[in-house]
């Protein structure tokens, strides 16, 4: 298991906005371009990416889908207190 996961994510209200955009994102929409056009979270900016992170840093479930997935991965949604998250996978070391 990693000790560092780089990861960007699309925060989103429901887990049906969520669903659609994982649908984007798998189906030809750049990740960068939903998170910006749909993300509640203020690292929408970057295209979602929150960067390098450890474990502890996270919220649980958030942290368990990011250590526990590979690199270029395209996980969710995965729910946590804040909502629904679409994530992938940047990089893993």
């Amino acid at each position: 298991m990693p000790s560092q996961v780089n990861a960007s994510h699309i925060l989103l209200k429901t887990e049906q906005d969520a669903n659609v955009a994982l649908y984007d994102v798998t189906h030809g929409k750049k990740f960068e371009d939903v998170a910006m056009e749909k993300s509640l979270c203020p690292s929408r900016k970057k295209g979602g990416n929150l960067g390098w992170f450890r474990k502890g840093q996270m919220v649980r479930e958030f942290e368990n889908a990011c250590f526990n997935g590979s690199k270029g991965a395209i996980l969710g949604p995965v729910k946590t207190q804040f909502g629904y998250h679409i994530i992938r996978i940047e990089d893993a070391k």
